[in-house]
């Protein structure tokens, strides 16, 4: 399987996706890998094979068995995130992993005594970028094993499957890879996406989401004639930031537990604005961590006066679990197959979003697996080249057992 070429072709290219932008794509560039993918499914012998005018990729792996079945699709992202930059990837291959520091030539180094999983890939292939550029494999691993998994299958007619769909995704980065999805078009009774990060990993469980807008209204006047009359919206802000709960910031919180987190904060004495994410697995923990954004308000309103402080409360996605539980079945089998290539499997909660999550609540059942990847959306990213080979084997297991479920 080409599993490794094809990967460092596709990082080359700059798919970086843009925030606050309410075009998809959010870059005109994810277009060149979408069109490239395309052509090399095409060139494998898939099927209907099409980019839409978002940059959507869709493709059909023909059935090859005499029965109609139930038919399953595999998704990945086209682009990178915006937080670091993606552009003019210089990948590089660290043969024969020997367990010590990798020292990129920007300077940075990859530890093994900071990140622990290196341990395990002593003897394997490490692709790292210089370390002035993310890598890109997130998503870029994933896209490249459902190609090599694409191809397999395409060129081995013998392994007798149903029919398998193939979707790759822009502007996941930015909360809108699902935004445009043609569920029903796609076609597959249930999907996976190839989209996580250590070998093993299976997720079917994210966050409950929401966003909270804050504004304070402050009352500017000259400092020497304050008394009693200036109400500072900067300081204001710093007050409600003070009274949230403080040990459910994203920095005191792990696994199944959530969090508020403020992601940026900006103003002065006549205005202030906040932005806060909130998160959490439980649906009631959700619930009360809204309300207790709504009830500091209430708070520094009743300290400063009414309307001084305004809370936009806006949820953006829920926990797919609920979809997926009935599906459990299908999971079990991933987690087989990868027990057959000698991988541990891991089901591990997800402490973000995920496409899947959206097309999960859009008709399609939609768990995520793991791409092999570390230390995504960083300079210090990397991806052992033996992980990303044995996912695309668990991918070709995984569409050919599908059909005995």
């Amino acid at each position: 399987m080409k599993v490794l070429e094809r990967f460092i072709q596709y990082v080359k290219m700059d798919t970086t996706s843009k925030e606050d932008c309410h075009n998809i794509p959010s870059t005109p560039y994810q277009f060149e890998l979408a069109n490239v993918l395309a052509g090399q499914l095409k060139e494998i012998g898939a099927e209907d094979v099409k980019v839409d005018a978002n940059s959507y990729v869709y493709a059909t792996i023909p059935s090859n068995l005499e029965k109609p079945t139930k038919v399953i699709g595999f998704i990945a992202h086209l682009d990178t995130a915006p937080v670091v930059s993606g552009k003019d990837v210089k990948p590089i291959l660290h043969k024969n992993y020997d367990g010590a520091d990798i020292v990129l030539p920007s300077g940075i180094t990859i530890s093994p005594n900071e990140s622990d999983a290196l341990k395990n890939y002593i003897g394997m292939d490490i692709v790292t970028s210089d370390g002035t550029t993310l890598l890109g494999a997130d998503d870029k691993a994933g896209i490249a094993e459902i190609m090599a998994m694409a191809e397999y299958l395409l060129t081995h007619k013998d392994v007798k499957h149903g029919t398998i769909k193939i979707a790759f995704t822009p502007d996941e980065e930015v909360g809108n890879g699902a935004s445009l999805f043609d569920v029903s078009g796609f076609g597959a009774d249930f999907a996976f996406t190839v989209d996580g990060g250590a070998v093993g990993e299976i997720e079917y469980e994210n966050f409950n989401a929401a966003s909270a807008y804050v504004k304070i209204k402050g009352i500017s006047i000259h400092p020497g004639d304050a008394k009693g009359k200036m109400k500072n919206a900067a300081e204001i802000m710093t007050e409600y930031v003070s009274l949230l709960p403080q040990k459910q910031k994203p920095q005191y919180t792990e696994g199944y537990e959530g969090f508020i987190h403020l992601t940026n904060i900006k103003g002065d004495v006549n205005s202030a604005q906040a932005h806060f994410i909130i998160r959490d697995h439980d649906e009631k923990l959700f619930r009360d961590k809204k309300t207790v954004m709504l009830e500091t308000a209430s708070k520094i309103n009743d300290i400063y006066g009414k309307n001084t402080v305004e809370v936009d409360l806006k949820d953006s996605y829920k926990n797919m679990a609920e979809q997926i539980k009935p599906h459990m079945n299908l999971l079990k089998m991933a987690a087989e197959v990868f027990k057959e290539e000698g991988i541990t499997p891991k089901f591990v909660p997800i402490r973000g979003g995920t496409d899947g999550a959206r097309l999960s609540f859009m008709g399609l059942p939609c768990p995520n697996l793991c791409t092999g990847g570390h230390n995504y959306h960083s300079v210090e990213e990397y991806v052992p080249v033996q992980a990303m080979e044995k996912i695309a084997k668990c991918l070709v297991k995984i569409a050919v057992n599908y059909f005995d479920q």
